[in-house]
């Protein structure tokens, strides 16, 4: 299983020497509290760590400096305790590489109107500090995340939290790096994508590597390692033979995890954590890998079909956000078009993510029909039902961007004995025929990622920090 390295975020907290030293030595006292609050709420995937009062130029831009070069720091939280001047932020502001979250909030959830006074005044001025604060970033450009009410309050929790994933996954995506085993499949076009701009716009890293050596690694799977693989699919998911041999059964079921262990070895050994496949290039391998996908879409590597590096590297990037629960590398396959019942199913030919599954996924053998290889297994089971989002990344002569759409999950209406691969319903919020329209007047590709357990307002967030545009059709 592929982790995610444990980030801290660190906390600045801003004010000014004009109302003395006993405001300020108040304000640390204020800000360590609140730090301290966010991390007891256990509502946040990450530690916050309280760093400093912020009051001049010069430590700020110290801060700011040290935030950049240090690689266990995933970015910055800052609250405007008073009113700190917002020039002493510039330098800082503009020096900073990492993502900026701005905590717009004040110690207490309301005013004491029997005891206020000036020094209370004086000390909580946090109503117009933001303000001055975020003047400043809106002037510059800062693409920061703006989280508005009490600290305390879960809700403005649960918004740190997902900022947070979202920066994680942003420090995380310039570590991605996407194998593309042989080339883009022939005559498509939108699985081709500028791979040095991937590079600089998303920090991706690509490279193509022979089927050959593919083979190789596949090959070099001892036995005893796929035994241990095989009595660990029992332990997890169904059997189920059906009309095929046993040995027929058995030697495809060995052979796709032969195929998952040799994929994982290559990738592990040089260090990638997404892959692609191409069924028009599979010289050497008896079976297009399908289990062997599944599994390690499982362990959290990114997957892009047909040689779509966007998709696999977009995969991973999401995983990352998402922890790995319910965000599947897809595609729109067929539709229903009936009045009241309009949706997309959602399928591949065998690399659907398990992550998706509603049901305990079957180990199935059946033919393909594609890429003139032998059967191979893979896993079917039933998608989920709930809300999500579908996105994709399409590049052109301007560049990359991003392509989503809200919608809603569901299983599908009928059981479909003669399709043998997982399938997952969705629809459009905006509704089938609008978003199905706008997706392809964008130039939307049929690769996407459908999420369940990201939002779009996280990937609004991701989009300013890549500098990319996202195009949210509703």
């Amino acid at each position: 299983m592929l982790k995610t390295p444990d980030y801290e975020f660190w906390f600045a907290v801003g004010s000014q020497p004009l109302y003395g030293e006993e405001a300020l030595k108040q304000v640390e006292k204020d800000a360590r509290k609140l730090v301290d609050g966010l991390n007891a709420s256990g509502k946040l995937p990450y530690k916050v760590v309280f760093k400093l009062v912020a009051t001049t130029a010069d430590s700020i831009t110290k801060f700011m400096k040290e935030v950049n070069y240090n690689d266990n720091v995933a970015g910055v939280i800052t609250w405007m305790h008073t009113f700190s001047p917002a020039k002493n932020w510039i330098r800082g502001t503009k020096l900073l590489q990492k993502p900026l979250l701005h905590l717009a909030t004040q110690m207490l959830d309301h005013i004491p109107f029997d005891t206020i006074d000036f020094d209370y005044m004086n000390l909580n001025q946090s109503a117009h500090g933001d303000r001055e604060y975020d003047y400043i970033n809106a002037r510059m450009g800062v693409p920061d995340k703006i989280v508005y009410g009490w600290w305390n309050d879960p809700e403005v929790q649960g918004e740190i939290a997902d900022w947070e994933k979202v920066a994680v996954g942003y420090n995380e995506s310039f570590n991605i790096k996407i194998a593309r085993f042989g080339d883009t499949m022939r005559d498509v076009a939108v699985t081709e994508g500028d791979k040095v701009a991937a590079q600089i716009k998303l920090g991706w890293t690509v490279d193509y590597w022979p089927v050959a050596e593919l083979v190789a690694a596949v090959n070099a799977v001892s036995e005893d390692d796929i035994d241990k693989e095989y009595k660990r699919l029992e332990d997890n998911y169904d059997m189920v033979e059906g009309d095929n041999d046993h040995d027929k059964y058995v030697h495809s079921v060995r052979y796709q995890l032969r195929e998952y262990l040799g994929i994982k070895n290559f990738l592990d050994e040089k260090g990638y954590d997404a892959f692609t496949t191409n069924f028009q290039d599979l010289e050497g391998l008896e079976q297009l890998p399908g289990l062997a996908v599944q599994l390690l879409m499982i362990d959290g590597y990114g997957f892009g079909a047909e040689g779509d590096f966007k998709s696999a590297g977009l995969s991973r990037l999401l995983k990352i956000i998402a922890e790995n629960k319910q965000t599947a590398f897809m595609e729109d396959y067929t539709l229903d078009l009936r009045k009241g019942h309009q949706a997309i199913m959602g399928s591949h030919m065998l690399e659907v993510d398990p992550t998706l599954a509603s049901d305990k996924p079957r180990v199935e053998v059946h033919p393909l029909d594609i890429g003139d290889k032998a059967d191979p297994a893979r896993l079917v089971f039933t998608g989920s039902e709930g809300e999500g989002i579908d996105i994709t990344l399409s590049y052109f002569d301007d560049g990359y961007k991003f392509i989503a759409y809200d919608v809603d999950c569901a299983k599908p209406e009928k059981e479909m004995p003669h399709l043998p691969v997982a399938k997952q319903m969705w629809t459009p919020k905006c509704g089938l025929k609008k978003g199905a329209t706008a997706w392809m007047r964008n130039g939307g590709g049929h690769h996407t990622v459908l999420s369940m357990n990201l939002t779009m307002d996280q990937m609004e967030t991701l989009a300013k920090l890549f500098g990319i545009e996202l195009i949210d059709i509703k």
